[in-house]
C-alpha cells in the first residue's frame, strides 16, 4: 500500500499505459481519476477495475488538443476527490509522415497541444496545488523520441524534447517546496497505438531487432516505474527521464 491515502490523476488511462498505472495505483490504496478522449468504455472498465481494489475511481473526460479543457480537467478531479497528489500526463499522440517537411501545420500544433502545451497546463496546475501543501508528485510519459530523433516525427519528437526540458525545469523551481517531477521515456511498448506494427512480421521484426531484449515492453512494466516514481520510495528522486527500453536508448546512441 505504497499510495495509501493519496489522489492521483492519470490522463489517457481508459487503455495501455494509463490504465496499468491507473490500476496499479488503486492497488497500492491511491484513490484515481481516470480520464479519457473518446473511449468512455474503455475509461469505465479501467475505473471498475481500480475500484475493486477498495478505492474511489472516478471517470472523467477531456480533449487535450485544447489546453482550457486541461485545466479545466483538473479542476473537476479535484473536485471530485478533493485534492491531486499525484498526477501522470500520459495522454499522447503523434503525426507521422514520410517527410517531417509534409507534416501540415494544424496536425503539427496538436499534436504539441496534446503531448506539450496540455501536460504543461496541468503541471502548472498541480504544481501551484501541491506547493501549497508543501508535497506532491508528477511523472510525465516521455518517450525515448525525448532524446532519439526519428525521420518524419518531427512533432512527436519536438514535443517529448521540449516536455524532458519541462521536467528538468519545474524539477529545479519545485525541488525546494516538497514537489517531485520526473519523467519516463518508454521505447517499444505493446499498446493498442504499437499493435498493428507488432503484428505484422517484417515491422515487428525491424524494431525488435533495434531491442537488445528482443521484445516489446508490457504496460505493466511501465506502471511499475510509475508507481515508484510517485512514491516515497524516491522521495530523493527529481529531475530525471527514466528510460524502460529494453536496452534501446543504448542500441541507438541515446544519452
Amino acid at each position: 500500500m505504497k499510495l495509501q491515502g493519496k489522489a492521483a490523476l492519470i490522463t489517457g488511462s481508459d487503455s495501455g499505459i494509463g490504465r496499468a498505472i491507473a490500476t496499479t495505483f488503486a492497488r497500492e490504496g491511491a484513490d484515481v481519476v481516470v480520464h479519457y478522449l473518446e473511449d468512455q468504455r474503455g475509461a469505465e472498465q479501467t475505473a471498475h477495475a481500480a475500484a475493486s481494489h477498495g478505492v474511489r475511481a472516478e471517470v472523467l473526460q477531456a480533449d487535450l488538443s485544447d489546453p482550457q479543457q486541461a485545466n479545466a480537467l483538473f479542476a473537476q478531479a479535484v473536485g471530485r476527490l478533493g485534492r491531486i497528489d499525484i498526477l501522470v500526463n500520459n495522454a499522447g499522440k503523434g503525426a507521422g509522415a514520410d517527410s517531417s517537411l509534409d507534416i501540415p501545420l494544424d496536425a503539427f500544433l496538436d499534436v504539441l497541444h496534446v503531448d506539450l502545451v496540455s501536460p504543461w497546463v496541468l503541471c502548472q496546475a498541480a504544481g501551484k496545488a501541491m506547493v501549497e501543501r508543501g508535497s506532491g508528485a508528477i511523472v510525465n510519459i516521455s518517450s525515448v523520441h525525448e532524446e532519439i530523433s526519428s525521420p518524419g516525427n518531427v512533432a512527436y519528437d519536438a514535443a517529448k524534447g521540449g516536455l524532458r526540458m519541462l521536467m528538468r525545469t519545474l524539477a529545479l523551481e519545485l525541488a525546494p517546496k516538497g514537489v517531485r517531477v520526473n519523467n519516463i521515456g518508454p521505447g517499444m511498448i505493446a499498446t493498442p497505438m504499437t499493435v498493428d506494427r507488432l503484428h505484422d512480421p517484417e515491422q515487428a521484426e525491424q524494431s525488435l531487432q533495434r531491442i537488445p531484449m528482443r521484445r516489446a515492453g508490457e504496460p505493466q512494466e511501465i506502471a511499475n516505474v510509475a508507481l515508484f516514481l510517485a512514491s516515497d520510495d524516491a522521495s530523493y528522486v527529481t529531475g530525471s527521464t527514466f528510460f524502460a527500453d529494453g536496452g534501446l536508448m543504448r542500441n541507438a546512441g541515446g544519452a
